[in-house]
């Protein structure tokens, strides 16, 4: 059996898309996904990366492609609101369904739909309210625990080399954004150019461009 970690951020429409994606992709395999919440501005931050809302074009292209991406792949997909938004609250409200860190793929899929299913603010406080209570929570979202848990699973992403979400981590290498998911698939099918040297050289390959 494949155990592949998937860490997302439910301010990300890549992590949504790819969510809504993964089945066909592991279709016929033998696996087992674990859901780890991430805070993808943490990440962004320890790696001085912008991210796509950082930079005007980008922003208004990522918007555009992501909603392309959705309608060819048959995923429903509506912008919020407001974008980018602070995380945390719905962060913390999925990992107060759980004990270790990690969450049901139905819990992540009720958050995601939460935020990328109708057009409406993800912060709005009456449906975060409603949202909690379509939720099992276990602790108290705003209490030491979960905060605790987000911390430490932001923290592990980080020592795995993990820069942005969704990434997927199995045997040890990482596949990140949607786009790399045929690339997660044919590593799980045994392709053997993952067998050559490419994956380890990619590490070495000098920068020609020296800091200032």
């Amino acid at each position: 059996m494949h155990r592949i970690t998937c860490y997302l951020d439910f301010v990300s429409p890549f992590a949504h898309l790819a969510f809504g994606r993964l089945p066909q992709v592991l279709e016929g395999l033998s696996y087992a996904v674990e859901y780890r919440p991430v805070l993808l501005g943490a990440l962004l931050q320890q790696h001085g990366n912008p991210g796509p809302a950082g930079i005007a074009p980008k922003r208004a292209w990522t918007y555009r492609q992501v909603q392309w991406l959705g309608h060819a792949h048959g995923i429903a997909l509506q912008m919020p609101a407001v974008h980018p938004f602070n995380p945390l609250p719905l962060l913390r409200l999925a990992l107060a369904t759980s004990e270790d860190g990690s969450l049901s793929r139905h819990v992540a899929g009720v958050v995601l739909d939460h935020v990328w299913h109708g057009g409406a603010d993800a912060n709005d406080a009456q449906r975060l309210a409603a949202l909690a209570a379509a939720l099992p929570l276990r602790h108290d979202p705003a209490g030491a625990e979960v905060k605790a848990l987000l911390r430490a699973n932001t923290d592990a992403a980080l020592a795995r080399g993990v820069f942005g979400v969704p990434s997927f981590e199995v045997g040890g290498r990482l596949f990140w954004g949607f786009d790399g998911l045929p690339m997660l698939r044919a590593c799980l099918d045994g392709d053997a150019w993952f067998d050559g040297p490419v994956w380890a050289e990619a590490d070495a390959l000098p920068n020609g461009l020296k800091p200032a």
